[in-house]
């Protein structure tokens, strides 16, 4: 990290709390960009939101330090909380780097990832389902995670982005099917609940007819009733 480089509109001790190992101090520069980026939204000024969400997704969750990508992931979740039911306006520039961290190679960031994407969502609410499909990819990578605090950060964000769909009528299963008709034929087991327990909630809402759909995902459900999984094939 250059420390000659301006990240304004970030302080420089924003900038040397979020490279900080310590998460309490990252913590408390998230609060700092949360006040910063309250103060933006009661101005209006759409400009300088949009440069803080792309210093921190560029220059620290997307950046080759571990700490830095911690720093961004937790300032790119106080962004969010910040803008509230604005945060649908810059929904893809938030999703985006969180989703790059699913895949680090260090489970503590992927944990954190599903902590920060969790926040975004939390307060996007139904905003998030135009992007649906990217959420639900990185989720059914998560969801067979090596990692049990992953794994467990991950069912959290799952079982939420599951009440939204349960709740909203905007949900569009027409672009999601092709998507879980080859996601159906992982043999990954947690990935297969994964699959199965989408298809159970989609089945509860009464405004979706998955039957519609049967033929497109009814080889891979055979498939799955073959598992060694005495649980799955009961699912």
């Amino acid at each position: 990290m250059n420390p000659e480089k301006d990240f304004s509109p970030l302080t420089p001790s924003i900038v040397r709390a979020l490279n900080d190992k310590l998460y309490e101090k990252r913590k408390v520069a998230a609060l700092e960009i949360e006040k910063l980026v309250r103060e933006f939204v009661a101005q209006n000024s759409t400009a300088q939101i949009k440069h803080v969400i792309q210093i921190l997704s560029q220059e620290f969750a997307l950046s080759q330090h571990p700490h830095s990508r911690k720093g961004g992931l937790i300032g790119l979740a106080a962004c969010s909380i910040a803008l509230g039911k604005d945060s649908g306006l810059y929904l893809k520039e938030l999703i985006e780097p969180v989703l790059t961290c699913f895949n680090d190679a260090d489970s503590r960031l992927r944990y954190y990832a599903c902590e920060a994407l969790y926040n975004i969502v939390k307060v996007a609410r139904g905003c998030v389902l135009p992007h649906f499909n990217v959420l639900f990819d990185g989720l059914s990578k998560l969801a067979a995670d090596p990692d049990p605090n992953v794994k467990s950060g991950s069912e959290l964000l799952d079982r939420l982005l599951k009440d939204i769909v349960t709740e909203s009528n905007k949900f569009d299963l027409v672009s999601f099917i092709p998507l879980l008709r080859e996601r159906i034929y992982s043999n990954n087991q947690y990935a297969r609940q994964f699959i199965i327990s989408w298809i159970l909630v989609l089945e509860s809402v009464p405004d979706i007819n998955l039957l519609d759909y049967l033929p497109e995902i009814l080889d891979g459900l055979f498939q799955i009733l073959g598992d060694n999984s005495k649980e799955i094939r009961k699912m």
